[in-house]
């Protein structure tokens, strides 16, 4: 699941407008920003349109605005509309896609404004505005994550982009082996790590179960706030994998509410190391904070 590769910049034309907002006059070049590849989709963005729409009271962005373009092969076309529910689209048609969305740096969250589909000769195929802004948290397993950090590092450049590549991205944080020979092991994702407040340090948990065989045979993905001070932790979202494949639990298995981490156990291993990453990388982790921790 660490899926990040090399990125290379690569500049190139577009011309749009999108619901009487303009993204690029007839014939301009916004300066596109190649972001990444695959066999689905190539991804760009336009840093000379990322915009600080809103500072915190100590004038700390909390708001920007970008925009984005995602590039289609037949398969990424056809998984697109496939998730969007258009059947009157054929996959040879779509193009690619230009969108404006919003970024909140400090909840690491993001919301499209607006999106329009395009074939390749420029003509628009489908497009959606919405008023009522549905922000989703940008994780390893978004797909907007690599818009994401992009986005981030053109205001603050403190290297969203470079993390989220690194080696060591994934901060162990306890492991074992059972009787059987089977293994669970946890690791912290280090891009999503910060403090909400004073005390409270935010991340995603990866749990990884295997087999004796070395099979994955469950995943326990977390969204967790851990008070380090008073040695408390709550699961604020769970996602699972197993034989149903993916299912949000945070509802049925979890109950909102901190809990004392007791010595000697995973999660006070867990705590040690957090501890130790927070005291070694503290802009890190307080980065953007809007609040006294913040250096």
């Amino acid at each position: 699941m660490k899926k990040f590769l090399f990125l290379l910049m690569l500049l190139c034309a577009c011309m749009f407008t999108v619901n009487g907002t303009a993204l690029a006059a007839p014939g301009d070049d916004i300066g596109w920003y190649w972001i990444s590849s695959d066999d689905k989709y190539t991804k760009s963005y336009a840093p000379v349109e990322v915009k600080v729409e809103k500072y915190s009271d100590n004038h700390v962005p909390c708001l920007i605005k970008a925009i984005t373009k995602t590039g289609y092969s037949f398969g990424g076309a056809k998984e697109t509309l496939e998730n969007y529910g258009l059947k009157d689209i054929q996959p040879t048609r779509l193009s690619y896609s230009i969108a404006t969305v919003l970024v909140n740096p400090q909840q690491r969250t993001m919301a499209y404004v607006d999106e329009v589909f395009y074939d390749s000769a420029g003509q628009e195929l489908w497009s959606k505005s919405s008023q009522n802004l549905k922000y989703k948290e940008i994780n390893s397993q978004e797909f907007d994550e690599d818009f994401y950090v992009y986005i981030v590092d053109t205001v603050f450049g403190m290297g969203e982009v470079e993390r989220s590549k690194a080696d060591d991205r994934w901060l162990m944080l306890w492991q074992k082996t059972d009787k059987d020979g089977g293994t669970v092991h946890s690791m912290a994702d280090t891009t999503t790590m910060r403090f909400h407040d004073d005390d409270n340090l935010i991340y995603w948990e990866w749990q990884e179960v295997k087999n004796p065989q070395g099979a994955v045979t469950e995943i326990r993905f977390q969204k967790k706030a851990v008070n380090l001070p008073q040695e408390t932790e709550k699961i604020v979202r769970y996602m699972h994998w197993g034989s149903q494949g993916w299912q949000d639990l945070t509802e049925s298995d979890t109950d909102g509410n901190y809990h004392a981490i007791t010595k000697n156990s995973e999660g006070y291993e867990a705590l040690t190391r957090l501890r130790v990453y927070e005291g070694d990388y503290e802009p890190w982790v307080t980065r953007y904070s809007l609040t006294s921790r913040m250096k």
